[in-house]
């Protein structure tokens, strides 16, 4: 049975004097959110659970935003915001937090138009690892005051600090949307991908998935149906409309199942058709089953392996990080991690993220362990 001790607040006051708290006691924090597996293992003695965080503090149809404390379900938010027919730009395959997502650097396809959360988020509180109550940004769109937080936080896995409430964009829902879908390799869907943006058909995703590229069009009735057709004559006799579920696929395998290994990582674009090669010729050398799905004018992608055995799937993983040392694990086979250390050769930058660490959390309490051996 577990000994650490657990705080569960629900107010900006109580995250601060729990943070206050643990750092009286010298007590290491993690996170118990759904994404504490990614990356290194924690070593903690206090657990901070900030689902009770999860208040609406003001929502501005007028103003296009929305703010929430960050423990809320990110699904709560796109909820609450279809009453007004506006949504956040944003579909991630994890059911997380507002917070967890932030931390994580967690996107979906349609980052392909509207970049990450980070892009979509316009002010933040966070609570620092001595109990500090720090903002930046603000309740408006055009907003310049202070530092950007938020894209400092972004992807930083809960070890700068703890979200407490974030402010977010929001954009008018689409009146309709479709999918082309069109069976092909790598290379052929960077070309036809690069062929449908820069043909003025406005596709607010492109994944090249398992084998088949999407483009999502989303817009009135009439302006979707008149991009479908003419998406579908540039991409010839094998394209067709996708069902409305064709993205739940891209969904299932990043999120993966028990005994699977899920791994992201980024490239520069022109780089996806040689990375999907770099996989199945390691995936077929180590006898393992590898799906890849990449949002190549992004520049994002992630790789599931399936069957096979740990030392195989650290095979994988290793080839995959001689080119690529930030590839993040973001589920573990069973065995893993006795065969791959969390982390692949520390990227050009590590001195200023240490020193960023020391900065924010010079007691190294906050997330200890995540993005061990670089700090």
């Amino acid at each position: 049975m577990s000994t650490a001790t657990t705080y569960r607040p629900a107010t900006l006051a109580e995250l601060r004097d729990a943070l206050v708290g643990s750092a009286r006691e010298r007590l290491a924090v993690a996170g118990a959110g759904s994404a504490s597996a990614w990356g290194g293992e924690p070593v903690h003695d206090a657990v901070l659970d900030t689902t009770a965080l999860n208040g609406l503090i003001s929502c501005n149809p007028t103003d296009m935003t929305v703010a929430v404390q960050a423990g809320m379900p990110f699904a709560t938010v796109q909820e609450t915001l279809a009453e007004h027919a506006q949504w956040v730009a944003l579909d991630p395959a994890r059911a997380g937090t507002v917070g967890g997502l932030i931390a994580t650097a967690d996107a979906g396809p349609v980052r392909h138009a509207f970049g990450a959360l980070r892009d979509c988020v316009i002010g933040v509180t966070v609570v620092l690892a001595d109990g500090t109550v720090a903002r930046s940004g603000g309740h408006v769109i055009k907003n310049v005051a202070g530092y950007d937080l938020a894209k400092l936080f972004h992807g930083s896995l809960g070890t700068l600090g703890v979200l407490a409430e974030v402010v977010l964009r929001v954009r008018p829902r689409p009146a309709a949307t479709a999918t082309l879908a069109v069976p092909c390799d790598a290379a052929t869907a960077f070309d036809l991908g690069g062929r449908l943006i820069h043909g003025s058909l406005e596709p607010v995703a492109v994944e090249w998935c398992d084998g088949t590229l999407l483009a999502r069009f989303d817009g009135t009735a009439g302006g979707v149906e008149d991009r479908l057709r003419r998406a579908r004559a540039l991409a010839g006799p094998d394209a067709t409309e996708a069902a409305p579920d064709a993205w739940s696929v891209v969904a299932e395998l990043v999120r993966g199942a028990d005994g699977d290994t899920v791994v992201r990582l980024g490239t520069a674009p022109d780089r996806t058709p040689s990375l999907a090669g770099l996989v199945a010729r390691t995936a077929a050398e180590h006898a393992v089953d590898a799906t890849m799905t990449s949002s190549p004018f992004a520049g994002a992608h992630t790789v599931r392996l399936r069957g096979g055995t740990a030392a195989a799937h650290a095979a994988v993983v290793t080839a995959l990080r001689a080119t690529h040392p930030a590839t993040t694990v973001c589920r573990w086979t069973d065995g893993l991690r006795a065969e791959l250390p969390a982390w692949g050769e520390p990227p050009s930058a590590v001195a200023v993220l240490r020193a960023v660490k020391r900065a924010f959390d010079p007691d190294d309490r906050l997330g200890r362990g995540r993005f061990a051996p670089w700090f």
